[in-house]
């Protein structure tokens, strides 16, 4: 299992850092992902990915205290908001387009409500 959750983490890593990079995908639920594998992996790579630069600058805040900044939730809304209405645009299927309907309502709702929101 170790070797699973290893590998599961490493991809999740790699997705999140391209994730930075590309306004595509998000990256902080790849990050969280990591973070959650590396976790049940291996202690060593959880502690390594922990005290990484980029665990820093994209998940610190949340995992302590549940906050982001505002630019944070914006980006991360954006583009799960943009993603996901391209698949209600572009595929005529009513419980695609309502799934996804209810993935970006609870976005919004988780953190719009849910996440405070702390300044820079």
């Amino acid at each position: 299992m170790k070797f699973f959750w290893l590998t599961l983490g490493s991809v999740s890593l790699v997705l999140g850092i391209i994730g930075a990079f590309l306004p595509i995908l998000p990256t902080t639920p790849f990050l969280l992902l990591t973070t959650y594998c590396y976790a049940r992996g291996s202690k060593k790579f959880h502690t390594w990915f922990t005290s990484s630069a980029i665990y820093k600058k994209y998940l610190e805040d949340y995992v302590q205290d549940k906050t982001m900044t505002l630019k944070q939730k914006l980006i991360l809304l954006t583009t799960v908001t943009s993603v996901s209405l391209t698949f209600i645009i572009l595929f005529d299927n009513l419980l695609m387009r309502c799934s996804l309907s209810l993935v970006i309502l609870g976005h919004i709702l988780y953190f719009g409500f849910y996440v405070k929101t702390k300044k820079k």
